[in-house]
């Protein structure tokens, strides 16, 4: 049984994250779905990994009466994975960092909640066009941001985050990258990594479904209803956008983490957010004294994990059920995106 301080601290801060979000029934179909999660994981030796852009209600930490056992960005919880002693890896994410979880712990289960958790960017690319991008660049590094499936990642020489592309496009020899698969991402780093590096970046067509909806003109709009605000704005979102964003106003461009932390370093009180809807309630839970403007633009990929299907997930481990959650990867693909992977974590 959850005791009261536990049922209290899970509320008060889910409640700070997302205000008003839910009604006392809802609460407590929540707390009764935490209650069975928390004793499952005891029992199987389970931990749950979820991501930034997870509903609030799977956000909340163990630590705070809730179910996740590590809350991060891709980064983050790529590192983490690596460190899990447990047997069960849960993964509140999508396909793709499931996937990453696998590559990492190769004897370990991963389960994904739902396998409709997937991604425009990841999509947007596979295996063989990298190999013909090799063949059409012969001898220029494929750098393969995170958001990417386990076999384009095993075509290329280093995988990368939105946290740390700009340390590894600087480690690369060369004068240019093969960098995929976010068309906008590139373009924003581009700049940074021509007058740092002199390199020239070779782009692919990928995009996020999410973040290419933040427009100048849906940034703008909000700078002038609140021209005190600074603008936070993923590498993920489209470069005009991001040039207009930071004009005048100042705020930040950069990864889910750059993002947090300059929002604890900021003396500014209040943000216009151009990410994720619930990295908003992210912020909300980390800086309460501060405000977040938020366009909740949802990815309809994270939101098909809930917790549910998670609580579902936990408690097909050991049974027939199970196949419908396990994550399988052929050994080659898996041993071939290793590799590039584990240079990728060389950098956190």
């Amino acid at each position: 049984m959850l005791t009261t301080q536990t049922r209290g601290a899970f509320l008060e801060k889910l409640s700070a994250m997302n205000p008003g979000a839910f009604s006392e029934r809802q609460e407590a179909e929540l707390l009764a779905a935490v209650e069975e999660i928390r004793e499952l994981k005891r029992q199987k030796n389970a931990v749950i990994l979820s991501h930034f852009y997870m509903p609030a209600e799977l956000q909340v930490a163990h630590t705070d009466g809730g179910i996740a056992d590590f809350v991060g960005d891709s980064l983050g919880l790529s590192v983490a994975a690596k460190s899990v002693e447990a047997d069960h890896i849960i993964f509140c994410g999508v396909k793709f960092m499931a996937e990453t979880a696998k590559v990492l712990n190769p004897v370990k289960q991963v389960l994904l909640p739902s396998f409709d958790a997937g991604c425009s960017l990841a999509e947007s690319i596979t295996g063989a066009d990298v190999r013909k991008l090799k063949e059409q660049y012969p001898g220029v590094p494929v750098v393969a941001y995170i958001n990417t499936y386990a076999e384009t990642k095993a075509e290329a020489d280093i995988c990368c985050t939105s946290r740390n592309a700009l340390d590894i496009a600087r480690s690369l020899g060369g004068d240019r990258l093969i960098f995929l698969p976010d068309l906008f991402m590139g373009r924003n780093l581009q700049t940074r990594i021509k007058a740092e590096t002199g390199k020239e970046l070779i782009l692919w067509e990928g995009k996020c479904e999410v973040h290419e909806q933040f427009t100048p003109q849906r940034i703008n709009g909000l700078k002038l209803m609140y021209p005190e605000a600074q603008v936070l704005v993923h590498w993920e979102v489209p470069d005009n956008t991001v040039a207009d964003a930071l004009t005048g106003a100042g705020g930040v461009v950069g990864s889910t983490s750059d993002i947090i932390r300059f929002v604890g370093e900021s003396k500014t009180r209040q943000f216009i957010l151009g990410s994720e809807c619930d990295l908003g309630a992210t912020l909300r839970g980390m800086y309460p004294e501060k405000e977040f403007i938020v366009p909740c633009i949802k990815c309809p990929h994270m939101k098909q994990i809930t917790i549910q299907r998670t609580l579902e997930a936990l408690r097909s481990i050991g049974t027939e059920k199970e196949v419908l959650f396990e994550v399988t990867l052929e050994e080659e693909i898996s041993r071939r995106a290793l590799a590039p992977i584990e240079r990728m974590l060389a950098f956190a």
